[in-house]
């Protein structure tokens, strides 16, 4: 404390607060006895004081009254100052007590100090912060703010606020607090009908949502912050096409949670969030019973360093595996992996293993060195254009990559293979979707080896690498335009965190044999989630930012399915998953068991692998994938379903 007390500006505070223990401790004998002080009255105040007042601050400084800057006290620090107040009344009562056995003094004196003190230092507390609170006013205004001062600068935008919550309420005291943002907070709409007529800090909130276009014509607003980080895809889309028939710019802003967690960058005001274009509720999978199988396991990953994948690794720390194996391919990808495991997981019992999964040799040490219990396979080309023009990549990373992988793991016994597949195996149109559709047969026909192999699929996700939102989002930064292949082309979209739960939930519930689905809803179109990303960003559609029909690429389809008519859908436990368990016939593609299915599928593969390592004929290996997935029909001839 006496080191605080060298401090210029901390002498002053206790100055001036010595000095309001002094006024408020007279001011309550004043009070007490209708300013008709005795000569007692005196006797008592001067006897009292040079111990009542060092008391009183010594309270206050074991309280921290004076640590914090007073210009800005919050609602916190009035009740540290109210139980300050409170604990010195009660001490000076208890030294009276003892001292004087309360003899000849008033009781009511020393509540009305208590009184006077609280209302006097909490009053100097609130003058100062009204003094240096720069609310787009001069100090004049704030000193006396009931005096019509008129002063009032002329480049602040007149801003309306839509969401009066918590969200809002800080947004609007940021503005007050920074003058150079040059926006005047003209009023709030929330769809609440409990706030409807009520004030943020005398600002007004004038009804609901719908109320917007009355309100911005009437109140003549010049731009919107939408600021509901709780609102659902469809209520956020609801409001956007509302803002955009008022013609106003409007920006979509983030909770101060958001920005504390790193969800949203603290440089700028959210344009969006992916999943506002989702069209509707994330699904939240239940992680009961996944500690059964993942927690203290030897869990491998591979394409760790991938979007799905290094998703996955977030996810499984919370299970508290023995250790992690990433195995990837990108070098950046796998470094990346492992430093936010390492520095900001704090997460250490990994080993990070360069390599590509068709290494048979690399693999088998791997295998031999780690024995893992669990295996998520994320490794995969998956961009359906550069796969076209490259099939014989596919072959051998998506098909081959996954055989050694599941042979593997057959071999050393490994507990639970989930295989990461995708809506594209469904009718392929293209070699990425007949490769997954492959690598499916081949999962299928290692059944009954041991290890419980599965599969999930799913559509799109969102935000992944290679997905349309980073392109759509990097082309509006630029100016435009988007670029949508077709008006009409449609995808089941979902989160990476909902895909990677995903993954985790059909290792806790496969058998061995299953397929698993989420329940999407419906397909979005593209040319919707364009639109709607153009607007969330505030800009016009076709008129700030052009949406260019560009053509569908190659391999490309209008329409992806999550199960074809010969796959029968059943219901699981959990009421967003379904699992797909198909006939024998479909089973093991036309063959009679499963033994001489497997023979001809591993005379059709070697076949694929020789025409793939001779020469690189794409013609040959289509000819070739198409012999052995009959559903798989090249884009030249396939029409949409």
């Amino acid at each position: 404390m006496l080191v605080q007390l060298i401090n210029p500006r901390l002498q002053l505070m206790v100055l001036i607060e010595a000095s309001i223990f002094a006024i408020a401790f007279t001011g309550a004998y004043l009070l007490r006895f209708e300013f008709a002080l005795t000569s007692r009255d005196f006797d008592q105040i001067i006897a009292l004081l040079p111990w009542l007042i060092p008391l009183k601050l010594t309270v206050f400084f074991a309280f921290g009254l004076y640590k914090g800057m007073w210009r800005f006290s919050s609602l916190h620090d009035f009740w540290r100052l109210a139980e300050g107040c409170l604990l010195s009344t009660l001490l000076a009562v208890a030294v009276v007590l003892f001292v004087y056995g309360f003899t000849g003094f008033s009781r009511a004196v020393f509540l009305l100090d208590g009184l006077l003190t609280f209302v006097m230092t909490g009053g100097v507390r609130m003058a100062i912060r009204t003094y240096y609170a720069p609310q787009n006013s001069s100090k004049a205004e704030r000193v006396w703010p009931l005096l019509p001062f008129k002063h009032k600068p002329r480049d602040r935008k007149r801003t309306l606020i839509i969401g009066a919550g918590g969200s809002g309420e800080k947004i609007l005291r940021e503005i007050f607090d920074n003058p150079h943002l040059h926006h005047v907070v003209v009023g709030f709409l929330d769809d609440d009908p409990g706030k409807r007529g009520l004030a943020i800090h005398g600002t007004p909130v004038f009804g609901a949502v719908d109320l917007l276009p009355e309100v911005v014509r009437k109140h003549k607003i010049e731009q919107i912050f939408i600021s509901i980080p709780s609102a659902s895809g469809k209520e956020m889309r609801r409001i956007i096409d509302i803002c955009e028939g008022c013609r106003v710019k409007f920006k979509t802003l983030p909770a101060i949670g958001q920005i504390l967690d790193g969800q949203v960058s603290i440089k700028a005001l959210r344009d969006v969030n992916y999943e506002d274009l989702l069209r509707r509720p994330p699904v939240h999978l239940d992680t009961a019973g996944m500690q059964d199988y993942l927690s203290g396991r030897s869990i491998m990953v591979t394409g760790a360093g991938g979007s799905i994948g290094s998703e996955l690794c977030r996810q499984l720390i919370r299970f508290d595996p023995e250790r992690l194996i990433l195995i990837d391919s990108s070098e950046a990808n796998l470094y990346d992996i492992q430093m936010e495991l390492r520095h900001e997981r704090k997460f250490h019992t990994f080993h990070s293993i360069l390599s590509r999964v068709q290494h048979q040799k690399t693999m088998d040490r791997i295998f031999k060195n780690y024995r893992p219990d669990v295996i998520f396979h994320a490794a995969a080309y998956k961009h359906v254009p550069i796969l076209e023009i490259n099939p014989r990549e596919a072959i051998f990373n998506n098909v081959l990559g996954s055989q050694t992988v599941m042979n593997l793991a057959a071999q050393y016994g490994t507990g639970h293979f989930v295989l990461v597949s995708t809506d594209k195996a469904v009718r392929p149109t293209n070699v990425m979707g007949a490769s997954k559709r492959l690598t499916e047969l081949v999962l299928q026909s290692l059944q009954g080896s041991g290890t419980r192999f599965m599969a999930v699929r799913f559509g799109n996700v969102l935000a992944s690498s290679g997905s349309v939102f980073p392109l759509f989002r990097k082309q509006i930064e630029q100016g435009g335009p988007v670029t949508v292949t077709h008006p009409e082309v449609t995808r089941y979209f979902m989160t990476i965190p909902e895909a990677a739960k995903l993954i985790l939930q059909a290792g806790a519930i496969g058998e061995g044999g299953e397929i698993f689905v989420l329940e999407m809803g419906s397909p979005v179109k593209i040319y919707d989630m364009a639109r709607d990303l153009i607007k969330l960003s505030g800009k016009q559609p076709g008129k700030d930012i052009e949406i260019v029909f560009t053509g569908l690429r190659p391999g490309e389809k209008l329409y992806e399915e999550l199960i074809t008519r010969e796959e029968d859908v059943n219901r699981t436990k959990h009421d967003k998953i379904m699992v797909l368990k198909s006939n024998g016939q479909w089973l093991w593609n036309g063959h009679v068991d499963q033994d001489r299915f497997c023979r001809w599928l591993d005379k059709e593969l070697e076949e694929l692998y020789a025409i793939g390592g001779e020469y690189e004929d794409p013609a040959a290996i289509r000819k070739k994938l198409h012999a052995i997935v009959p559903e798989y029909i090249p884009q030249e001839t396939s029409s949409a379903p």
